[in-house]
């Protein structure tokens, strides 16, 4: 269990990292016995940091809720971060350069929701009655962690994604919400292409077979530790589609057909003032 102590640390230096965009070394390195406990602890400090400097919560994300993302992880359960209002960016936004360190971006279905959900019988049944409307969305992921120690090789483990706020950095949310009535989540499906070249598709299904069943679990995660998911909370339930880098100059396109479109941009690295 790590101490109060390194609790304080490691925030400082996620802190750091994502300020300079110069990133800390693998937390799961540092301390061999970190659990998960410990990696929730850190994220939560850090968090606490970002809401004491006058930031404010507007929902949460859920990872790693595909199989595959599970599997590369050794786990069997979702992980989640929190939504803070300085992530928030319109549809179509350009992401402004230096921004993030390592940006990416997966698309997901964003619920916004009309109805408190706390405890821990949350159904998926009960997501979709105390969803307001559903809408199309990118999230920016970014590593404030390395995600391969260069010395020994080692991979960042899940403790690392937890306490790096599940790699949480921006969301995009598009500007065409739908009510949830009568919709199959399962069979949404999304094409995302990186400068008009098609680099992911995906459906629904890939998201815990439901999208509303990540949903579910947050609830009921959230609700052992005395939280819930308020009105108003905009809640990522996971990706389907692989992450996509997103150097310099890259533009985003979802498109979810019938569902809808969302798309950003990352601005070019300026030029060397001194380059000739």
């Amino acid at each position: 269990m790590l101490s109060g102590r390194d609790i304080a640390a490691a925030v400082e230096a996620l802190d750091r990292a994502e300020r300079t965009r110069v990133q800390t070394g693998l937390l799961s390195l540092a301390h061999p016995g970190m659990t998960m406990d410990d990696a929730y602890a850190v994220q939560s400090a850090w968090v606490a940091r970002k809401l004491a400097e006058g930031r404010r919560i507007i929902g949460w994300k859920i990872g790693l809720t595909s199989r595959a993302m599970q599997q590369a992880l050794d786990i069997n359960i979702p992980d989640s971060g929190v939504l803070l209002d300085s992530m928030a960016f319109a549809d179509g936004s350009v992401v402004p350069a230096g921004r993030f360190i390592q940006p990416r971006v997966e698309a997901e279905i964003a619920f916004v929701m009309k109805d408190r959900l706390v405890g821990a019988d949350i159904t998926p049944e009960a997501v979709m009655e105390a969803t307001d409307y559903l809408v199309p969305a990118l999230e920016i992921l970014d590593t404030r962690i390395v995600r391969t120690d260069p010395q020994t090789g080692r991979r960042r483990t899940i403790c690392d994604t937890i306490a790096d706020n599940a790699a949480n950095a921006g969301i995009v949310i598009g500007s065409e919400p739908v009510k949830p009535n009568g919709i199959d989540l399962r069979w949404i499906g999304v094409i995302v292409s990186r400068d008009g070249c098609v680099e992911e598709t995906g459906l629904g299904a890939g998201v815990l077979n439901h999208p509303a069943l990540a949903v579910a679990w947050l609830a009921q995660r959230l609700s052992i530790f005395g939280g819930a998911i308020e009105p108003g909370h905009v809640v990522l339930s996971g990706s389907f589609i692989r992450p996509i880098e997103c150097p310099p100059g890259s533009h985003i396109v979802a498109d979810f057909g019938d569902f809808g479109t969302v798309s950003c941009s990352f601005a070019q690295e300026k030029a060397d003032a001194g380059a000739r």
